[in-house]
């Protein structure tokens, strides 16, 4: 375990946060300070940490100042120091003697060193600042006088970058470097340290860190990097957030080359702005119908599909999408992988929808869809093959969630037949079609498809085979033309029960697509052998709980 001396002129604030975070185990064993009013003392001594003060004194030297504070610690048994705001430049007299020395100035050296650098940062008219972790170097001459040029100039450890905003003054710049900046890179190279990642060559006057690695394919983090560091720009403030009362922005990434709602152009430029949920919609169905290579079309709420399709024509799979659940698509958003024609146009108008997502509209089209004063038409261009955008990220409190892209996608000649029915190949098709739409799907998931178009969905349910239950209540109560009789099933995890199967085959499925995998697979095969199914492994699940 890693012990730390802390040295601090007052409040000690960022000792305080990293005896509370623990970065990498570590704890304090003391801390100092030469005030015996600071703040930090009573503050240490209510989380029982011991405490030291050496106070400045007129009639000291820096040496004989230095000779006293090492006499203070000499009880203690501690691997590094962490000074925090301590208020005395110090020599060699002190760092000969001592571990690791890290100090953390609110600037990004070597930029503003001194004693003023938020003040220094906003006169420069900087757009961005920070913090810089740093190893303490001896900043004094033989006479213990200090060498300004050298104050500050030890070896970077890490750094923290945050914006200078208008309006910024000095003590708002200072809170944020200090919440957001000096919170974050003080604990990390605490960390870093007491996990034996760090390594200081003072000789070198360079500091290496095994641990802070960008992506690299075949490593044991799989190409995620050890730190992200995302700026994105708000392009616009939303009217609300998911509800009211809660306030909304959407921000752009400008290096994305994948054809997203962010930057899409709205055509009709005098209907209202996007809100919260129909980014989170659009977002949503654009990414379901670049799944597929087929003229395809999807109708989505609330981020789950209403009903997808592919065809030969664009609007013969937009009305077979529609007709799975023309209820609940209404109100809707509508994606397109073709351009726009008049006659999918005439389609989409005909009952209420949010917006429209295409690669682009023929005039035809776009003077029928303008009819409608309220439906945002967006045009995202082309839809390249190439996704551009390999991870995905889910805020936590206190963190975020970050993983790849579900881009998995399945072949016929991928699937492992376990039933003694052999699919068709028209199963086979719907099952490769119904198995890239429920990965659109929130968990627990059940896509019912014929042919390449959906015919029931159920989703987000807790339990696998209300799923089931869910998609033949669609199936047999909202699509219009269209039934599970005969219909191909997908789910997106493994059935752990025979119920599931069994109340497929109640409303009408014959075959079945899933990964497989369950303690219960044998059981299950042999429910879909009893009622003459097909059923195909995947070998893969298909989760989506955002």
């Amino acid at each position: 375990m890693t012990r730390i001396a802390g040295m601090a002129g007052n409040r000690g604030r960022n000792l305080l946060n990293i005896a509370d975070r623990e970065p990498g185990g570590a704890e304090f064993a003391v801390v100092l300070t030469t005030d015996p009013d600071a703040p930090v003392l009573e503050a240490a001594a209510e989380r029982d940490i011991p405490t030291e003060v050496v106070p400045l004194a007129d009639e000291l030297s820096r040496r004989e100042h230095e000779e006293a504070v090492l006499e203070a610690l000499s009880d203690y048994e501690f691997d590094l120091v962490c000074l925090d705001g301590y208020m005395r430049i110090l020599s060699n007299t002190f760092l000969d003697e001592m571990p690791t020395t890290l100090n953390v100035h609110p600037a990004l050296l070597p930029s503003f060193p001194g004693m003023d650098a938020w003040g220094d940062a906003l006169e420069a008219g900087v757009s961005v600042t920070g913090c810089t972790v740093h190893v303490v170097t001896d900043a004094t001459d033989e006479d213990g006088a200090v060498v300004e040029e050298q104050v500050d100039a030890g070896p970077i450890v890490t750094q923290e970058p945050i914006p200078v905003y208008e309006g910024d003054d000095e003590e708002t710049l200072k809170d944020r470097v200090l919440y957001e900046c000096e919170f974050r890179a003080y604990p990390r190279a605490v960390k870093w340290f007491a996990e034996g990642a760090m390594e200081v060559d003072l000789a070198a006057g360079e500091v290496s860190v095994d641990a802070d690695v960008a992506t690299a394919e075949g490593d044991d983090h799989d190409g995620l990097p050890a730190r992200r560091l995302v700026s994105d720009d708000r392009a616009e403030t939303l009217r609300y957030g998911e509800n009211p009362h809660q306030d909304a922005a959407v921000y752009t990434d400008y290096t994305c080359d994948e054809a997203s709602v962010v930057h899409a152009d709205q055509l009709n430029e005098g209907a209202k702005a996007l809100s919260y949920n129909n980014y989170n919609d659009a977002d949503g169905a654009l990414d379901l119908i670049k799944e597929f290579d087929e003229p395809a079309a999807a109708v989505i709420k609330h981020t789950n599909p209403a009903g997808c399709a592919t065809a030969d024509s664009l609007s013969e799979a937009y009305e077979n999408a529609l007709s799975t659940d023309p209820m609940s698509a209404f109100g809707g958003i509508v994606a397109l992988n073709r351009e726009c024609d008049a006659a999918t146009a005439e389609q989409i108008v005909d009952s209420f929808k949010e917006v429209v997502v295409a690669p682009g509209y023929t005039d035809a089209a776009l003077e029928v869809l303008f009819e409608k004063d309220n439906l945002r038409v967006l045009d995202v261009g082309d839809l390249n093959e190439t996704r551009t955008e390999r991870f995905t990220e889910k805020p936590l409190v206190g963190g975020r969630l970050v993983q790849e892209r579900d881009l998995q996608s399945i072949s016929a000649a991928d699937l492992e037949i376990v039933t003694e029915r052999d699919p068709t190949d028209a199963e086979l098709e719907t099952m490769v079609f119904a198995w890239q739409t429920l990965k659109h799907v929130k968990s627990n998931g059940i896509c019912f498809a014929d042919g390449t178009e959906t015919v029931g969905i159920g989703m987000g349910q807790v339990s696998r085979v209300d799923a089931v239950r869910l998609a033949a209540m669609k199936a047999d109560e909202h699509a219009e033309g269209k039934d599970a009789e005969g219909a191909v099933m997908a789910s997106d995890a493994f059935f752990p029960f025979p119920d599931g199967i069994e109340e497929a085959a109640e409303a009408g499925i014959e075959a079945v697509i899933q990964p497989g995998g369950s303690v219960n697979d044998e059981d299950v095969i042999e429910a879909a052998d009893e009622h003459g199914m097909a059923m195909a492994f995947t070998g893969q699940r298909s989760f989506r709980h955002d």
